[in-house]
């Protein structure tokens, strides 16, 4: 039977649920796997493309196997073309975040490192921004987003609810998560950026794009803070985002609002430029997953023009970067839903972890500057798995 109520309070964080989103408006935890769905999300912003096609079945199907409001869950990745790590699960419980039981628990000493290398490497990511900004100089192009993965291997498995309990501890507005993929990695993270949220007929998108990082200092991190607001390269860069993301909605909105300028956001280790988009869909039946494969990807994660700034990106990275700056998340039978930007994670499998950092790169663009966002960005999950000098892991 599928579970739908809100969770009792007190509900603890452990490592049992197959799939966790956790997020300020409603949260997320589901077990078991009826029916995997690995198809790509190729023209998935309509309900009659081949993967709607299949999630509606899927529903269908665990509907007719006793579950009342069956939910779809999972990660799409960064390349549509790639397949979905979705599926539907055998039950699932919606809980109010607030609840959850985020403990302290310490190690004494930090993991063992075996190995850490970075891909690319410092010079080899500075040279794939400097290549990006002579480009957007010559004016073919006006952003692309560039990134690397930090692959580090540990002496000892990886303990997932113990680093789930950290991201919530240390990132506590952040939207959590805990996701299976295809090839048998746990994606895990703490993202601070919501794709789309959709409840009835009613809609938020909420892009972060212009960042800066966080001072220890309080005056130095005010005056951080109001810089990046300030910074005409950051606020170009973010209107960019929210150009595109009104372009995608508009068509299935009768109503949509855009604040004229950006606010601040921040996490524990960074500000960001962030711009709360609302409104109305046309028809309340589009769901939240068709929402969010129209709107992927942005020009957050990927650039702008989109279609170019992914060649770009295709030619400058040397690796796949599958899930990582996918989206993850949920929707249910009757099309609610909520779909974070997947970043500020990593993926975990055994011993060996993946973690993913990227920057917006435009013609004002700095190669060194661009190359310590990344590193800021990273402190997040390098924390939560206690590897960052200064920090103790969480643990059992």
């Amino acid at each position: 039977m599928n579970a739908i109520n809100l969770a009792p309070a007190g509900v603890a964080i452990d490592a049992s649920p197959t799939f966790l989103f956790t997020s300020p408006h409603r949260s997320i935890r589901a077990y078991g796997v009826a029916e995997r769905i690995c198809l790509s999300a190729c023209g998935a912003a309509h309900s009659d493309s081949f993967l709607q096609t299949a999630v509606q079945d899927a529903i269908d199907r665990a509907r007719q196997a006793g579950q009342a409001n069956p939910i779809i869950a999972g990660a799409i990745p960064f390349d549509i073309r790639q397949p979905c790590s979705l599926f539907v699960p055998e039950s699932y419980t919606a809980f109010a975040r607030e609840s959850l039981i985020v403990e302290e628990r310490w190690c004494e000493n930090a993991p063992t490192v075996l190995g850490m290398r970075s891909l690319p490497d410092k010079d080899g990511f500075k040279d794939a921004v400097s290549r990006a900004i002579a480009i957007f100089r010559a004016g073919k192009m006006s952003k692309a987003v560039l990134s690397r993965i930090l692959e580090i291997e540990l002496a000892h498995p990886v303990d997932v609810a113990a680093i789930l309990t950290a991201l919530m501890r240390q990132n506590p507005s952040g939207y959590h998560f805990k996701a299976p993929l295809h090839d048998g990695a746990i994606l895990l993270g703490a993202s601070p950026e919501l794709l789309i949220r959709k409840d009835g007929a009613s809609i938020r998108s909420n892009p972060l794009a212009g960042s800066t990082k966080r001072r220890s200092d309080p005056d130095e991190d005010r005056l951080a803070s109001r810089k990046l607001l300030q910074s005409n390269k950051d606020n170009f860069e973010h209107k960019l985002v929210v150009y595109e993301i009104q372009e995608a909605l508009a068509p299935v909105c009768k109503a949509l609002s855009t604040p004229a300028e950006p606010a601040l956001m921040n996490t524990s280790t960074m500000w960001h430029l962030s711009t709360l988009i609302t409104g109305e869909l046309e028809n309340r039946r589009t769901s939240a997953l068709q929402l969010a494969c129209r709107l992927h990807p942005t020009p957050a994660v990927c650039g702008y023009p989109t279609a170019e700034s992914r060649s770009l990106i295709g030619d400058l990275e040397p690796f796949d970067r599958g899930v990582f700056s996918g989206a993850v998340g949920w929707c249910d039978s009757k099309g609610d839903g909520e779909w974070a930007v997947t970043i500020r994670c990593g993926t975990v499998r055994d011993k060996t972890i993946r973690l993913f950092a990227g920057a917006g790169i435009v013609a004002a663009s700095d190669p060194e500057s661009e190359w310590a966002e990344t590193e800021a960005k990273l402190g997040t999950m390098l924390r939560a798995f206690g590897i960052e000098a200064g920090e103790r892991p969480a643990c059992q």
